[in-house]
């Protein structure tokens, strides 16, 4: 399946979607919600970064997974079947739901997708949205998958290339708003990913995407300052036609967590 859908295509889907609204910002984690209530697609129900597409936050990282058990209840409590498609969209060209979708794809829910270009797209196109809370989905049961895959931890990246896919600020150390060190994991090269995405922040096509990864190894791993953004870059490597890089969840947050030894500046 496709990651990306269209608003074109959304808004003429035929069968039940599970529709997922992940707005966040990094400097204001309860926008996300405001945002919601204030607008959003009709049918959308809000999920929030931090409770449930995370585990509580602490020397691992910012936004460690959650366990297999708890990301099966979560979803049987946002009402998503193991056959059902879902959708999600968030107002930052898809750098935070693409972690919803790349959780879902990575316990084997392949029909997943991201809404290209996000909120923005589906109100710049003159479609229709709703306020208020909204309503609690119908709960299903999730089965429990066995695990995540695709996951490296800290302790699994030597010998292996890593990206870090935050801004170019961050990875030289220029600024640090929430990390306790600035700078970027040894060797680790900076690939942002607003560079995978145009103007109005919708997904570069195939053929720009290859052309952007076509120096990177076989095999990378992805990383950024949570394991949020990374996914983003899975999700656009995909695109690119390339397999699914495997993940460093814990990313900055965990090894600036752990007293271990950063680089500042713009080489690796």
């Amino acid at each position: 399946m496709d990651p990306l859908i269209t608003p074109e295509e959304l808004d003429s889907h035929q069968g039940d979607v599970h529709l997922f609204d992940v707005r966040w910002a990094l400097a204001d984690p309860s926008s996300g919600r405001a945002a919601y209530e204030a607008g959003h697609i009709p049918g959308a129900v809000f999920v929030d970064l931090d409770a449930d597409l995370a585990g509580p936050p602490g020397r691992q990282g910012r936004h460690p997974l959650p366990s297999a058990t708890t990301w099966a209840a979560t979803l049987g409590r946002l009402g998503v079947d193991p056959a059902g498609l879902v959708v999600v969209y968030d107002d930052s060209g898809g750098d935070v739901a693409a972690r919803m979708w790349w959780m879902l794809r990575s316990v084997g829910h392949a029909a997943a997708q991201v809404l290209d270009g996000g909120y923005q797209a589906w109100v710049s196109d003159g479609r229709g949205v709703e306020a208020g809370a909204g309503g609690p989905p119908r709960p299903t049961v999730y089965p429990v998958p066995a695990g995540f895959a695709g996951v490296v931890t800290r302790d699994q990246l030597a010998g292996r290339s890593l990206l870090d896919v935050r801004a170019a600020a961050r990875y030289r150390g220029d600024e640090e708003p929430v990390d306790p060190k600035a700078g970027h994991i040894p060797g680790a090269v900076n690939m942002p990913i607003s560079e995978s995405l145009d103007e109005t922040g919708r997904f570069l096509d195939p053929d720009a995407l290859r052309r952007r990864f076509a120096d990177l190894p076989e095999s990378p791993v992805v990383s950024c300052g949570s394991g949020v953004n990374a996914c983003h870059t899975a999700l656009a490597m995909i695109l690119a036609g390339r397999p699914m890089p495997d993940v460093y969840i814990g990313s900055f947050s965990e090894w600036s967590r752990c007293d271990l030894p950063v680089v500042s500046g713009d080489s690796p």
